[in-house]
């Protein structure tokens, strides 16, 4: 059914879930989090990876040598080697003949030789806080065969931070959508951190990033443009957080992700009136009749962005603690775009059929008939703004993407760099 007014039910099959990435892609947004690894290694080359002394041989000879001829990646500081990505070994000014990378455990892991013969890589990730041995037997310039041997113990996860942000890599998303990245440890260095971000588009645009607290009050950071972005443009996200140190803790991710700006899909509900206006590239598709919040139950005022598309939930007023003569629990909702975290959405409402353009009736979503709902469904998709006119309360900046309910002065000033 609809969402409280008074803090708005979260469906049951989705709390405490958050929206991380665009619609059908967000569900993948958990793959970015990387994480860092120590090792015991002798000591690292002057291009931050890590080398190990070797043993050497040639002809019938045999004896002992200091050698950097092997190194390990991806590194975040010279040092600490990145778990949760495949272990690279390479031999500097020569060739791998074969490598071993064993886990204390004993199990060897598996890895394929480059075609040069320069480097090798493990044909899966190493673990978090695990150690694990590296042999490797490789031919020098001048035809010496050397032997290299050495331990790393990769880092725990409370010795790390990461960020999980909310676009995906060749993705399309709607006009109003900010680039976010959510932090699962305070951040105690914004500037910092802020500086290895970069958004750039084509053509370009006026933006800046904001920091705010999430709605579970982990440090977030949003970068929207002046205005909404123009349909086609090509957006470009960097994240460049490895070696950046956030008081004890470590940063690992680098990431570079791609994607477009789709179709300029903007509805506006007036409660006053009742109706839902969509458009689409300036031109209007259709004006719908709906039914927003009763008195106590307004519908948030403000812009809000399309988070996500389901086709059917179950919404329960319980889970905002509504109980008595308004409590409701719905098994299955149609047609559900989730409007805010906190439970907003755009659905089906057949139980008030008759209300729809004539009064508001629901506890906060905006309800309409079933046949209007699934075409509205069908219309929008992640990262397109619905504006609320004429209610009460504006949405928070932080209750999914409120971004665009703050002046743009306003806005700047939330940068650490400002």
């Amino acid at each position: 059914m609809q969402d409280s007014r008074r803090g708005r039910p979260v469906p049951a099959e989705q709390r405490p879930r958050r929206r991380r990435l665009a619609a059908a892609a967000l569900a993948t947004a958990a793959l970015v989090t990387l994480t860092a690894c120590s090792q015991s290694a002798s000591g690292t080359t002057t291009d931050g990876k890590a080398k190990d002394s070797s043993s050497s041989t040639a002809g019938s000879g045999t004896g002992k040598t200091e050698s950097a001829g092997i190194t390990l990646a991806p590194l975040t500081d010279g040092k600490d080697v990145i778990p949760g990505e495949p272990l690279t070994v390479e031999a500097e000014g020569g060739k791998l003949e074969s490598v071993s990378v064993t886990a204390q455990s004993g199990e060897e892991f598996e890895g394929e030789l480059s075609a040069d013969g320069t480097s090798w890589s493990s044909s899966h990730a190493t673990d978090y806080a695990a150690t694990y041995t590296v042999a490797a037997r490789y031919t020098d310039t001048d035809g010496t065969s050397k032997t290299s041997k050495q331990t790393i113990t990769t880092l725990s996860k409370n010795q790390i931070f990461v960020g999980t942000y909310n676009v995906n890599k060749g993705s399309t998303v709607g006009i109003a959508l900010p680039v976010s990245i959510v932090f699962n440890k305070p951040i105690h260095d914004k500037a910092a951190i802020e500086k290895k971000l970069d958004v750039t588009a084509s053509p370009a645009v006026e933006g800046s990033w904001s920091w705010m607290k999430d709605r579970d009050g982990k440090d977030r950071v949003d970068y929207r443009p002046k205005e909404y972005w123009k349909p086609g443009t090509k957006v470009k996200f960097t994240m460049d957080l490895v070696g950046v140190k956030n008081g004890d803790l470590v940063g690992t991710q680098k990431r570079e992700i791609d994607f477009t700006i789709g179709s300029a899909v903007v509805s506006t509900v007036d409660v006053v009136k009742k109706t839902m206006t969509v458009t689409k590239d300036g031109k209007v598709l259709r004006t719908l009749k709906v039914s927003t919040g009763k008195k106590t139950f307004e519908t948030w005022n403000g812009t809000m962005v399309v988070l996500s598309k389901v086709p059917s939930i179950r919404m329960n007023s319980a889970t905002v603690g509504i109980f008595g003569p308004e409590a409701y629990d719905m098994k299955s909702v149609k047609w559900d775009v989730q409007l805010t975290p906190s439970g907003t959405y755009a659905h089906a409402a057949p139980w008030n059929e008759g209300k729809f353009g004539v009064v508001n009736a629901s506890h906060g979503c905006i309800g309409m008939s079933t046949a209007d709902a699934k075409w509205f469904y069908d219309q929008v998709d992640f990262g397109d703004p619905v504006t609320v006119v004429n209610s009460k309360d504006t949405v928070a900046v932080n209750n999914g993407y409120g971004d665009w309910n703050v002046d743009w002065e306003t806005w700047q000033k939330g940068s650490a760099l400002a």
